[in-house]
C-alpha cells in the first residue's frame, strides 16, 4: 500500500478546491478527477475545434419567466468539426448507472455522415481522471476514420504493462490490473443498456455470450463501492482503448486539489509549489 508523502496535511474532498492546496499525486488512477471532469474533458474538446452545444429539455408556460421554467433535463454536447465523433456530458441527467455510479461522459462515433447511428459509445462515470478520458479524445480526434478496427486486445494489454501492471494469472490475455490489485482493466461482456451497432449485440440469446467489450474500474477495498468505471462498447477500436489505458496507468503525478476519500491514503503527494 502506497502512504502519503506529508499524511497531516488535510485534504478533504468535500471542501472547494479553491481554496485547497495544490499536490502532485500518484498513482493516477487513484487520484480521481478533482471534481474537474468537465472542465478536463471540455477544455481539451475545445481546443481539438470541437463545437458545443447545450440541449435543455424542460416544461415553459406562456407567462413563465426563465427563473421559472422547470428544467427536466439538461445536457452539454460537443461535436467534432467532420460530426462524426461527439461527446455528451450528461450527469445531471443521469440516464443510467455503470458500476452503481452515474454516468458523466459518453462519447460515441459513427462510420459515415449518413448514419443517424454511433458505430459505438463509451462511458464514463465521475471520478475517472480527467487525463485519461482526454487522451482517449485526442486520440479519438485524430484518426480519420473513428468508426474502423485497428489492432487487437494485446494493444491494451501491452499499454498497461509497459506501465507495471499485471496480466491476470486466468485470463492473461483478457485481463490486467495494478499492482496493488485496486483497478482492473477486462474484456468481457459489456454492462446492459450499452450502446453498439454490433449485430450480435442485438441478436444475442440470454443464455448466449455477447460482443466482447472493455471495462474498467477501481475497487478501493475488496467489496467496496467502486471509485470509478468506464465501459467501451465492443465496436470501440481496440487502439483508442489503448490510448486510454496507457493514460490510466501512467507513472506520471497529475495535479490534484481535492482527493478521493476512499483512495487519499494510498496516494503519493508532494506539495506543487
Amino acid at each position: 500500500m502506497e502512504a502519503p508523502l506529508y499524511p497531516d496535511v488535510p485534504l478533504s474532498p468535500s471542501a472547494s478546491s479553491g481554496g485547497q492546496p495544490a499536490f502532485w499525486v500518484g498513482p493516477r488512477h487513484l487520484a480521481g478527477d478533482d471534481g474537474l471532469l468537465y472542465d478536463a474533458v471540455a477544455d481539451t474538446l475545445s481546443g481539438l475545434g470541437w463545437t458545443s452545444l447545450t440541449i435543455v429539455r424542460g416544461r415553459h408556460e406562456p407567462h413563465d419567466t426563465d427563473e421559472d421554467r422547470q428544467v427536466l433535463r439538461s445536457t452539454v454536447l460537443h461535436i467534432s468539426p467532420d460530426t462524426l465523433r461527439w461527446a455528451q456530458w450528461s450527469l445531471v441527467d443521469e440516464p443510467f448507472l455503470l458500476g452503481d455510479l452515474p454516468i458523466a461522459w459518453q462519447i460515441s462515433a459513427r462510420a459515415e455522415t449518413g448514419s443517424p447511428l454511433a458505430q459505438w459509445s463509451a462511458y464514463f462515470t465521475p471520478d475517472v481522471p480527467g487525463e485519461a478520458v482526454a487522451d482517449f479524445l485526442v486520440a479519438l480526434d485524430a484518426r480519420d476514420q473513428p468508426a474502423e478496427p485497428l489492432g487487437g486486445a494485446e494493444l491494451v494489454l501491452d499499454a498497461v504493462a509497459t506501465h507495471g501492471w499485471l496480466r491476470d494469472i486466468d485470463r492473461p490475455q483478457a485481463a490486467a490490473t495494478d499492482p496493488t490489485f485496486t483497478s482492473h482493466l477486462s474484456l468481457g461482456d459489456v454492462p446492459p443498456l450499452i450502446q453498439d451497432a454490433d449485430p450480435r449485440a442485438l441478436t444475442a440469446q440470454a443464455d448466449e455470450p455477447g460482443p466482447a467489450g472493455w471495462q474498467a474500474w477501481a475497487e478501493p477495498a475488496l467489496g467496496a463501492p467502486c471509485l470509478w468505471a468506464v465501459s467501451f462498447g465492443p465496436s470501440v477500436p481496440h487502439d483508442l482503448v489503448a490510448a486510454f489505458a496507457s493514460s490510466l496507468s501512467s507513472t506520471a503525478p497529475v495535479l490534484r486539489r481535492v482527493l478521493p476519500e476512499a483512495t487519499r491514503e494510498r496516494l503519493l503527494r508532494a506539495p506543487a509549489n
